[in-house]
């Protein structure tokens, strides 16, 4: 996966509430008040040539709350270090040395960005990668979103988009590690939890 320069840490930095620049709302567990809308700038409509010439052809729109925002997933657009590191570290994760992260991303079998797209500097937004063999079995390791944007559902959606690109390689089974009050968020999507119900879940190809 091509990379540019800086990098956090962590487990999964999804779901945790905070503003929604997508919304307008505070997406937290008392309930929504508005915020700043402001802070929503619309860009020119994206079309299905404009976004594969940016994003790649496995690109795929993310589902929007606001019609002035358009967001993308890609694997194959290039990741900047230092704006993932401003990412991971915006979910509270630690940082890792940048010549290490490099390999990591490098090593990776999938990476994904999710993007709030620009025309002039699309912003990462959110992320996740996986290692795996490529065949039988996966595991995916860094899934973030951006705390302004997490209470949109662009969380399930990210899962949604990794596991499709691994169902299509054949995959069997795939592993996440995740703090534990992030589980409850895989177990709704279906993910089976270790006997422990700790830090690991599992996903079945049907």
């Amino acid at each position: 996966m091509p990379t540019s320069s800086g990098t956090g840490e962590g487990w999964t930095g999804i779901g945790r509430g905070g503003d929604s620049m997508l919304t307008g709302e505070r997406g937290d567990a008392s309930g929504s008040e508005p915020i700043r809308k402001a802070w929503v700038i619309s860009a020119p409509p994206l079309t299905s040539q404009s976004m594969v010439q940016a994003y790649g052809e496995n690109a795929r729109l993310c589902a929007s709350p606001n019609p002035q925002v358009s967001l993308v997933f890609s694997r194959s657009r290039p990741l900047d270090l230092v704006e993932l590191e401003r990412l991971l570290e915006a979910v509270g994760w630690s940082r890792r040395p940048v010549r290490r992260v490099r390999r990591a991303l490098e090593n990776s079998l999938i990476t994904v960005g999710l993007w709030r797209h620009d025309p002039r500097v699309p912003r990462l937004i959110g992320f996740a990668r996986c290692t795996g063999d490529g065949v039988l079995e996966a595991t995916i390791w860094d899934v973030a979103i951006h705390p302004l944007y997490q209470g949109a559902g662009l969380g399930r959606q990210l899962m949604d988009y990794l596991l499709d690109a691994l169902r299509a390689m054949g995959t069997e089974r795939v592993t996440l590690f995740a703090d534990p009050g992030v589980l409850p968020f895989y177990e709704r999507l279906g993910w089976e939890l270790e006997p422990n119900g700790h830090r690991c879940a599992f996903w079945y190809a049907s």
